[in-house]
């Protein structure tokens, strides 16, 4: 569909980039990954046609349409939601004003019989059958059951988008973006600012509605559940893996390793070679083989081993002094604005030493609660602060604050105290900012390196009390996981705002979840907040189906008939429950073959090329993934067997 050719990309003179070639198909599913500043947003600029490669080709087809949605948004807060997502139909108005051209013109000229006037009539059926095609008499239904879909209320459509949150308005460009119905979807971090059931829609969408889509993301989950391609960008070259970000991170670990042998051997040779140089260079006798050593040297390529690899980052938060018993209390805590209930009543208590989690919809209050916490706000009610408490807080827009003027270096530099001032280059090199790095301007940062260069600021301050509002937006799936860590190993508490499922995973014990202006405690992780949810939904909904039956049923049957109700109830449930569980046996070991199939496809492709042939432990690799895969069928006939049993 898409062709992109020897493509190269230069920043002061330094190449971002180069001999970039790849296709983009139909239904191809490709996430776009590399370390921050790699150039995976660049890449979809380019595509998109927004910027000029400094050389090589992009070819599109006529026909072909892109969407593309960037990391930060420029919507006018002058327009209201509905006219904001009329933008979509642009095209429609402007057929829309042809027709009426042609049609004006139809009616005030007499040549019936003239070649003209048979061409405008044949441009007139044309543009009016593209027209009907296109939804052009219903367009306002359309556009109106999308934004419903996304959770708008038919009351938010006249509502400007300025009033929104950057979630929010995030819905607004892909109800936009789903309306143009694009055959290449290019999204750079869709998730940052959506909430968890929004980033499921998403998922929903783009598995089963989108054509071929390119994304950028940092959201394991996210992309493990869309994706079915991984473009990853690593020293300036594209890596193709035709599989998922799970199976991509291990094939690129083989592929690291080879490299390593490569280097180490090719290192080898060079360090031969020159010591025969230097041995020889002044005798006579061996002239012509110094000079053939010589050539040789010169024409060797250096092997580049993955540079995402070659540096540490080590991340670590001190627990200053020891806080009180409870850090944060919440008595009927309240906060509205302008007449709006944002929460009201709410009673929590957090105690020294949990980690907690702040999650639910957009728009629903998590970071304004917060603000109350940091006392940014005023709020009713009353809210405690414990005895002892030092916060370290990292807002939603915190690597925004940065002063883009000044150079890394010297952000650090304005916010060090004593000694930790002479470890200042030190600390930039483990955060991945050593040498050149630390003289850059902070404007020239990509988002992920603005995010670690904030989460440096708040390294330096002594805390016992972490709050972090969305602390993973714009950062790589390492740094990521290397936050984690720290945030595990802190010894202090701590509160995370996130809507990544990844990160909260094995990381919180404690879910508040904020909704319809209440916030409510539950006791787990996120994964069994997220399954309590849907049962909790679903026993509600049996529950009121139970009642209506009651009501129905006379007085006299009534408790012998919602007995025998509940009694079905609870064997449907058991049943419902088996035959999910089973389901889900079988898709994993559906998946699991799929995964195993692609892999060993990629090995014998690798065995087809005179290397691979002659690479013995491509063979024997080969063979334990045959071995693998014929057991994994054999699991996946075993589940369906189970699953056609209990059907």
């Amino acid at each position: 569909m898409i062709s992109i050719d020897n493509l190269r990309v230069e920043f002061s003179a330094r190449p971002l980039f180069s001999d970039v070639s790849y296709v983009i198909n139909d239904k191809d599913r490709i996430a776009l990954v590399g370390k921050n500043g790699a150039g995976k947003s660049t890449m979809l600029k380019i595509i998109a046609g927004l910027q000029e490669p400094t050389s090589g080709t992009v070819s599109v087809p006529r026909d072909t349409s892109i969407a593309y949605l960037p990391q930060v948004m420029v919507l006018s807060d002058e327009c209201s939601v509905r006219e904001e997502t009329e933008k979509a139909f642009a095209h429609i108005h402007e057929i829309q004003d042809e027709i009426a051209n042609l049609n004006n013109q139809l009616a005030e000229r007499t040549d019936y019989e003239s070649e003209e006037y048979m061409q405008l009539v044949e441009r007139f059926t044309h543009l009016n059958e593209h027209f009907q095609m296109m939804g052009g008499m219903n367009y306002h239904a359309e556009l109106e059951r999308t934004l419903q879909g996304l959770g708008f209320r038919r009351e938010d459509f006249d509502r400007p988008t300025s009033e929104f949150s950057g979630g929010w308005r995030m819905r607004i460009e892909l109800a936009k973006l789903l309306l143009l119905h694009p055959d290449v979807l290019l999204l750079d971090e869709p998730t940052n600012h959506l909430d968890i059931e929004s980033i499921q829609w998403l998922e929903q969408f783009l598995s089963t509605r989108a054509g071929a889509v390119v994304l950028v993301s940092h959201d394991r989950a996210f992309i493990n559940n869309v994706t079915n391609r991984t473009l990853e960008i690593s020293c300036g070259k594209i890596y193709d893996y035709k599989v998922k970000y799970d199976e991509y991170v291990v094939l690129r670990a083989e592929r690291r390793e080879q490299q390593l042998r490569a280097y180490e051997n090719q290192q080898k040779e060079i360090e031969d070679i020159k010591v025969f140089i230097d041995r020889f260079r002044y005798q006579a006798t061996k002239a012509i083989q110094v000079q053939s050593r010589i050539k040789q040297l010169e024409k060797i390529v250096p092997i580049e081993v993955d540079e995402v690899d070659n540096s540490t980052l080590h991340l670590k938060f001190k627990c200053s002094v020891r806080s009180g018993d409870y850090p944060i209390i919440c008595e009927d805590t309240a906060k509205s604005y302008d007449g709006h209930v944002v929460f009201n009543n709410v009673n929590l208590t957090i105690k020294r030493g949990e980690k907690v989690a702040f999650v639910g919809r957009n728009g629903e209050g998590k970071t304004t609660l917060v603000k109350c916490i940091m006392g940014q706000i005023p709020y009713d009610g009353k809210l405690t602060i414990g005895h002892n408490v030092q916060i370290g807080y990292f807002a939603q827009n915190q690597a925004q604050l940065l002063d883009g003027e000044i150079t890394v270096f010297d952000t650090i530099d304005r916010v060090a105290k004593g000694d930790m001032r002479l470890r200042i280059r030190d600390i930039l090199g483990a955060f991945m900012f050593g040498g050149e790095a630390s003289d850059k301007k902070v404007k020239f940062l990509s988002g992920g390196e603005r995010t670690r260069l904030a989460m440096i600021k708040l390294l330096l301050e002594p805390v016992n009390c972490l709050i972090l509002d969305e602390p993973t937006n714009h950062l790589d799936m390492r740094s990521k996981d290397v936050l984690k860590d720290a945030i595990r190993d802190f010894e202090g508490t701590v509160i995370l705002v996130s809507h990544d499922r990844e990160f909260l995973d094995g990381l919180v014990e404690k879910v508040y979840e904020f909704a319809d202006g209440k916030v409510k405690e539950h006791l787990g992780g996120i994964y069994d907040f997220l399954k309590t949810k849907k049962i909790n939904e679903l026993s509600e909904l049996n529950s009121s189906i139970l009642m209506r039956q009651g009501n129905v049923s006379e007085n006299t049957e009534k408790t012998g008939i919602q007995r025998e109700s509940a009694l079905s109830y609870e064997q449907q449930k058991a049943a419902s429950r088996l035959k999910k569980k089973l389901e889900k046996a079988v898709q994993e070991a559906e998946e699991r073959v799929s995964q195993l199939e692609a892999a060993v496809k990629i090995l014998e492709e690798q065995l087809s090329t005179p290397e691979g042939s002659a690479d013995m432990g491509l063979y024997e690799k080969h063979g334990r993934m045959k071995v693998q895969l014929a057991e994994a069928e054999d699991e996946w006939e075993k589940a369906m067997e189970e699953l056609e049993r209990n059907s």
